[in-house]
């Protein structure tokens, strides 16, 4: 387990070890998918590797983060 600190602008730094690891470089991107237990983070040509290679799936996860980031900005 790995502890980041958020600094401004809510900018985390994935460190050096975990970049080498996922093979992330500079100016890749990466997924981001949030449900109620946390934020996860993947590489975008991995992402097939957790979620399986379904395109259709993958979509539904993608309009279900969308759905659950506006019901949070809707609480405020």
């Amino acid at each position: 387990m790995y502890k980041l600190k958020v600094h401004k602008k809510g900018i985390i730094v994935i460190p050096k070890e975990i970049r080498h690891r996922l093979n992330i470089k500079e100016g890749d991107e990466v997924s981001v998918i949030v449900d109620d237990d946390g934020i996860y983070i993947f590489p975008n040509e991995n992402i097939e590797k957790y979620f399986g290679s379904d395109k259709d799936a993958i979509e539904a996860l993608k309009i279900l983060e969308e759905e659950r980031r506006k019901e949070r900005e809707n609480r405020t």
